[in-house]
């Protein structure tokens, strides 16, 4: 099936991936092979790989640790009949992340699942990033793709100095510029006026959140350091108060 014309499949995957919060985990049972499938939470790591933080004393963890092949569906919780909105399904393997990754990681997860903060240092908890082998997205009639890693997760090549800025820009946003983020939401994304907070940034854009809502800002180019971050953050926010300024003329 072919999809229509005006359809970008590949921002589509990559906004919900960057944008979900839960999804549907789907394991193989260890020893019989049998499908398995429970309700996680997760982040997204920088290049927009779903992370996770599971117990041990799981039996979806269990499973993985026999087997790391997995697939994950992620969908638009949209109101009224869940089919008539986006999803996508992840096939990929869950690798479990290194000590020296894991300080990052866990930044990254807690900003976005602050609550875990009470059972994040639980020694059966371990962190988990899947790593996509590939994507089946269906959004509609006329619009179900395949999709391979390179069309829907962010190139991080030649953005080393950003990702040392990132935790940095990260905290200065949510501490100093909160009225920035309330125009990002409202004026760029049309969202509702809320306590915005910034997530994650990464060459393309920015996640943000205000409780269980979730927005992605995409940048019009790509940024590789913190400098070029910073002047993107600035021109948007200059973008977002003159489109305010327009609505009161």
């Amino acid at each position: 099936m072919q999809p229509t014309a005006d359809f970008d499949p590949a921002h589509l995957a990559h906004s919900l991936l960057r944008r979900s919060r839960q999804g549907a985990l789907a394991t193989l049972m260890a020893g019989s092979g049998d499908p398995y499938c429970s309700l996680v939470n997760l982040a997204s790591h920088l290049d927009g790989s779903p992370i996770l933080l599971i117990s041990r004393l799981a039996l979806h963890t269990r499973n993985i640790l026999a087997d790391r092949r997995v697939s994950l569906m992620l969908d638009e919780r949209a109101e009224g009949d869940p089919l008539e909105g986006a999803r996508v399904m992840l096939a990929g393997r869950a690798e479990e992340v290194a000590d020296g990754e894991r300080e990052f990681v866990q930044r990254r997860y807690l900003a976005a699942h602050p609550s875990a903060e009470a059972f994040v240092e639980f020694k059966d908890f371990s962190f988990f990033v899947i790593r996509p082998s590939g994507a089946h997205l269906v959004a509609g009639f006329g619009r179900i793709v395949d999709l391979k890693p390179a069309q829907f997760l962010t190139d991080l090549g030649g953005a080393d100095a950003l990702l040392e800025a990132e935790p940095g820009a990260v905290a200065h946003m949510n501490e100093d510029h909160r009225e920035a983020m309330n125009l990002y939401a409202t004026r760029l994304l049309g969202a509702d006026s809320a306590d915005w907070l910034c997530t994650g940034c990464d060459p393309g854009g920015m996640d943000m959140q205000a409780g269980r809502a979730t927005l992605r800002l995409d940048f019009p180019e790509r940024v590789s350091n913190g400098t070029e971050l910073r002047k993107m953050l600035v021109r948007l926010a200059g973008e977002a108060r003159a489109k305010g300024q327009g609505k009161e003329e």
